[in-house]
This record gives C-alpha cells, structure tokens and sequence, in this order.
C-alpha cells in the first residue's frame, strides 16, 4: 500500500476537509485564490519572520537546493541544532512515517522543547490552531522528542506601534495545551481519513454542509459548486450560511426550488427570487427614491477613500491592521446642472499619509456641504480617527463626517433592483447592473488595479518598484479610484432619472 505524505498545512486542510485536501493534492490548478486570500498569505509571511526574533537570538535552518525546500537538510541542521542545545530553533523540521512538519518556533524549556506556532491573525483560539499544534506534537513526539508545551502565538490587536517596535508586546502568547490534548485524540481518525481519500486518485464524494460555513475562503468554493444552478440559494442576499445549507440538503436549491417552499419571509430576499424568475426588469419605487435624493444638497460632494492595512504596524500610533487611508477622489458639483469638478489626493510611497490627507480633504471639501459616499460607514470610520488623531483638524473632519450621506441606501431599503444586481449592493454590482453596455464604467478594462484589494497591495509595493514602475502604478492607483467617485456620479444620475 502506498505511503500517506503529509505537511501540517496538508493535515489541517484533511482536518477540515478531506476533499479539500485531495483537490490540494490532485487538482491544484482549479484553486481560485482571492487577492483578500493572497494578502493574508503575504502578511502571515511578513509576521512569520518577524516572529522568528521573539525570543531573543535564533537559529533557522531553513535550506534549498535548486530553488525548492530542502527537507532532508532542514530535518539533519535540526537535529545538529537540537544536539548542541541550541535554545531556539526556527522552521525546526521533523519526519516520522512519511508526516512532515516544520515548528515555526521551538524553544528549550523545563528539561523538553515547547512548541510555538505563529499565525498572524489576532485571535488565538481557533479550533484549526490547535488541530496544528497537536499534529505537530504528534510528529514531534514519535521522532522521541519530548514536547512539555504548545502555543499559539499571534499579533496583539491592542499593540500600539511608538516608533520602536517591541515584539514582546507587538505578540501575544497563549498556551493551548488543553485543546491540544482534545485535539490529539482525533489525530488518528484524521491520518485514516487521509489514507482513505488521499492514496485514492478519485475524488471523494463529499457534498457541501456546514463544514463549509466560510465558502469564500475555501479555494475550491467555485469548483464544488460548478454544477449548481445559477443563480442558486448560496446566492441569496444577507441569509446566513446554515439556512443556505438547510435549504439545500432539503433539495432547495435553484431560487425556483426555495421559492416553491414557500418559507422565506426576507423582502429583499423575496425580490431577488421575484426578479430573477419572472424577469421583472427594474423595480423602481420612486417615492422611496425622492425621499432619499430630497436629504442631498448643493455643492454636492462624491468622497471615496483606499486604504492600506499592515499586519506589522509602521505608523507612530496605530495598530496591528488599521486601516490607513492613504487616497482618496472627489467628484463635486456646485450647483444644479454645473460642470462636474474632480479633486484627487494620493500620498508619497513609504510616508505615513495620515497628516496630508486630513489637510487636503480640509481643504477641498468646505464646511456644511452635502458629501456622499458609498457605504459610508467605512469613511465616516477613517474620518473619525483622523480627526482623533489631529485635534486641531478635527472641527473640520467631523464636520464632514456628519454631513456624509450614503449612496447605498436606496439599493439596500429595495428602491431600485434589477436582476443583474445578484442580490449585492456594493457599487462593483450595482454599476454594471444599471449600466451594462459603458466600457468606461467597467472596471475590468483599467490596467493592473481593478479593487480595492488590489489597491491596498499596490501602495506598499511602490516602495520596491524603479521610477517607471512607481509612475506607471501611481497613475493606475487614481484612474482607480477616480472610476470609484464617477460611478457614484452616474449611479446618482440613475436615481434622479429613475425618480423622474
């Protein structure tokens, strides 16, 4: 029988899933990874190594050899490393019985070795974490080492960076000796299932159920739900993953199959089934939307800000991800029918752009002038905590915040909804839906930056870019965000049009 070959990321992907584990193994290529996905991953990485210093001086043994990971030599420098007593090796690498597993740290402690395992969220207690370290300890233990802890270290949400960074309070520490023992008992169960699915080359059998409560993170989502009708009760807006999956093992899956069931009270729920079954065209309730356009004024102010968020705070004052706007455009008209103004700010790479983009927003939007945003709860957030940050501003920006009003509101109370909407109302869905056939409002068709994911990665990224590269992505930067404001601008004319 063939041997069964696991890392721990194979194992806690077997923990989770079995068939996940057997896609990694045999159909990698069908993986869609998210940019959100790719950035966690970018940023466990930036924590990983950082990490690596938390207990004072270290060892990694960490090797390649012609481009790929050299384990056979990482698990020989960690048995040297352990040999000669060295308190703190990092990427200490074992084997036993075809199950590799690399410690992130593993430290000398009271007569044994303690396992650290780093992650850079900032939640410790997760099931999966434990699930990790006990597969680790497993190994650990059958290679005659002899484990007297396990810990999951990860960032410390309330760390506020002062200029100097202090690992010992950017890291907290939390002993999960205990699920690790629970989670030891059920290590046996799972390296059976992996001898079932995985030394298999078919594919596991395994319908979708509650273990995929968080199908947007899940690489596979797309794959697994391929011959699922569109759209299908997964797709319905603000119902929680457990109904969906109750709806679905009861055979409701197509919104003609939950409509049938006759069980679903949600109103916009309903109008999402309504118009995609009966091909009701626009749903337009026009006083709804008369009622809304009657709180905007002249001047009126379109206000979208990008931001940035680093797992390892860089910026005296802030914290592990803070989200840290460093753009922003502005549409604005004067009055009824005038030309439509743009105003644009987007900081220096590798500046703290808080400061100057506090002044500029000042400076170009007035006092007791009517703003709109999309969703707004997210700029009258980062308002706010300029306007803590710089009390001599903070007149001015709160002024702002207060006179913002949302753009979203008249999709999300159920004013205006077509089909191509798709039960979401975030400008990405509403714009193509109200405006199918205009290139220029396709965000597709801009170079490089296409979200805002992709925006946060790219500013950071200027750092290391030549002159050119850093022009060229500074220019793509604001027709990005310059395409965010103009969409407001059209999706407002839709409503005033609509209202008429």
């Amino acid at each position: 029988m063939p041997k069964l070959y696991l890392s721990k990321s194979r194992y806690c992907a077997l923990w989770q899933c079995p068939k996940l584990a057997w896609l990694l193994k045999y159909k990698p290529e069908e993986q869609m990874v998210s940019p959100d996905v790719q950035a966690r991953f970018d940023a466990g990485n930036e924590v990983g190594h950082l990490a690596m210093g938390l207990f004072g001086d270290f060892v990694e043994v960490t090797s390649f050899k012609d481009g790929r990971l050299d384990l056979s030599r990482m698990i020989e420098k960690t048995r040297e490393e352990m040999g000669k007593g060295t308190p703190v090796i990092c990427e200490a690498s074992f084997s036993f019985d075809g199950l590799f597993c690399a410690v992130d740290i593993l430290k000398k402690e009271d007569g044994g070795w303690a396992i650290y395992e780093v992650k850079s969220s900032t939640h410790a207690n997760k099931d999966v974490y434990a699930a990790d370290a006990a597969y680790q300890k497993y190994v650990l233990t059958h290679c005659g080492v002899n484990v007297v802890g396990t810990y999951v270290v990860v960032l410390n949400g309330d760390y506020v960076f002062d200029g100097e960074l202090d690992l010992g309070e950017l890291f907290r520490i939390t002993d999960v000796s205990a699920a690790v023992e629970a989670e030891s008992r059920e290590i046996e169960h799972v390296l059976a299932l992996g001898e079932k699915y995985l030394l298999s080359n078919e594919e596991p059998a395994i319908d979708l159920s509650e273990a995929c409560s968080h199908p947007y993170a899940c690489a596979y989502w797309e794959y697994c739900t391929r011959n699922l009708p569109k759209p299908n009760v997964f797709d319905l807006y603000r119902m929680d993953f457990e109904t969906k999956i109750r709806y679905y093992l009861a055979g409701a899956v197509s919104f003609r199959e939950v409509w049938d069931f006759n069980t679903v009270t949600n109103r916009k729920q309903i109008m999402q089934m309504d118009c995609a079954l009966h091909d009701r065209g626009d749903y337009i309730d026009r006083e709804g939307i008369r009622d809304f356009l009657s709180k905007l004024s002249y001047p009126l102010y379109f206000l979208d800000f990008e931001t940035v968020q680093y797992a390892v705070p860089r910026y005296v004052g802030t914290k592990p991800y803070q989200q840290i706007p460093f753009q922003y455009s502005l549409h604005y008209l004067e009055r009824e029918g005038g030309e439509l103004f743009r105003r644009e700010f987007l900081a220096e790479a590798g500046t703290d752009p808080r400061r100057a983009i506090a002044e500029r927003l000042c400076a170009d939007i007035p006092m007791d002038v009517c703003v709109t945003a999309y969703n707004k709860s997210f700029e009258c957030g980062r308002i706010r905590e300029l306007a803590e940050l710089y009390p001599d501003l903070a007149e001015h920006l709160l002024n702002i915040r207060d006179n913002i009003v949302d753009l979203i509101d008249p999709f999300q109370s159920g004013f205006y909804y077509n089909r191509a909407m798709g039960g979401s109302f975030s400008i990405k869905s509403v714009l193509p839906a109200l405006f199918p056939d205009e290139p220029s409002l396709d965000y597709h068709n801009l170079e490089d930056i296409h979200n805002g994911t992709e925006a946060m990665s790219a500013f950071p990224a200027m750092e290391r870019m030549t002159p050119d590269e850093r022009e060229r992505t500074r220019q793509n930067l604001l027709k990005y965000c310059e395409l965010d404001t103009y969409a407001m601008v059209k999706v407002w004319e839709k409503l005033k049009e609509a209202a008429r």
